[in-house]
């Protein structure tokens, strides 16, 4: 967009200055509207003095100049009305910013299990992109945090929390595992099986969710892809990749898996119960050296 403020004057200070905003490209002049005003005035009081003075030939031609200075006067307000109109106008409807926080509680909600970052950043990225301000390892690391100390201060003030997901064996925060603390604590327990259990769990739902799309995403075929190379019979030949393919060899194999994972799962969420109290349940226990064990 260019903007011109045009004025007719003898003045050697008007001149044309193109400043480059980054937004729009607006043309100035020297002299500014202010300064148009002022001059008009002085014109008006020159054009009533040679009027007193009989002075007709001077009269006329500054009354000429006063017409002309009175019509820069109209233009160059009207070229910076339309510029502040347009400025403040934007080029195309933005998205509102998600925060990070339901970022990741869109992103588990669809996988229905403990996921890492970087499986959630893409998860969001696939299907939620719109108004994403990125998720980054290290935003995660200070987000559980910030969730355990508010449900430390204040419990059950929020309708949800960020939590770990616990180690079986030593109810220990699972490295860089997020979960939802409305989960079942069961859900939440990573045992020998889990891992696999829940990529395999992660990719059905992915998958379902990518068959109710109106039209086919390339973030989502990325997406399933990864999801695919390691489930035996889910990638199609020459690199294509079927959402009901991928569910249906994903299904497969959980079977095979998901009563073990489950009993080790219960076992360890009883445990879990009679052990520790409620925000250990959520956030894990802190692993203590013992006297004498090292």
């Amino acid at each position: 967009m260019t903007v011109s403020i045009v004025a007719s004057t003898n003045n050697p200070l008007a001149r044309g200055l193109l400043e480059d905003t980054g937004t729009c490209t607006m043309l100035f002049v020297a002299e500014s509207i202010e300064n148009l005003e002022r001059r008009i005035e002085d014109l008006r009081a020159a054009v009533r003095r040679a009027v007193m003075a009989r002075d007709a030939a001077r009269a006329r031609a500054l009354r000429a100049e006063l017409r002309s200075a009175e019509k820069d006067w109209e233009q160059a307000l009207s070229d910076l009305t339309d510029e502040v109109e347009l400025d403040a106008a934007p080029s195309k409807p933005q998205a509102p910013l998600v925060p990070v926080r339901e970022q990741v509680h869109h992103a588990l909600t669809l996988l229905t299990v403990p996921a890492a970052p970087k499986l959630i950043a893409e998860v969001h990225a696939a299907f939620y992109g719109a108004g994403a301000t990125g998720i980054a390892a290290n935003k995660l690391t200070h987000l559980r945090r910030d969730e355990e100390r508010s449900f430390r201060t204040a419990r059950h003030s929020r309708p949800y929390y960020l939590c770990s997901a616990l180690t079986a064996e030593h109810l220990a925060p699972a490295r860089g595992l997020l979960a939802i603390s409305t989960w079942p604590l069961e859900s939440r327990i990573i045992g020998p099986l889990s891992l696999r259990v829940d990529f395999l769990t992660a990719a059905i739902k992915v998958a379902e969710r990518a068959t109710r799309m109106p039209e086919e995403d390339s973030g989502v075929t990325r997406l399933l892809w990864r999801f695919a190379t390691t489930i035996p019979g889910a990638a199609e030949p020459h690199g294509a990749v079927d959402p009901a393919t991928v569910a249906k060899a994903a299904q497969a194999e959980l079977e095979v898996h998901a009563a073990a994972d489950q009993s080790q799962r219960e076992a360890a969420a009883e445990r879990a119960r009679r052990q520790m109290d409620e925000a250990e349940q959520l956030f894990g226990s802190k692993l203590r050296l013992l006297r004498g064990t090292a």
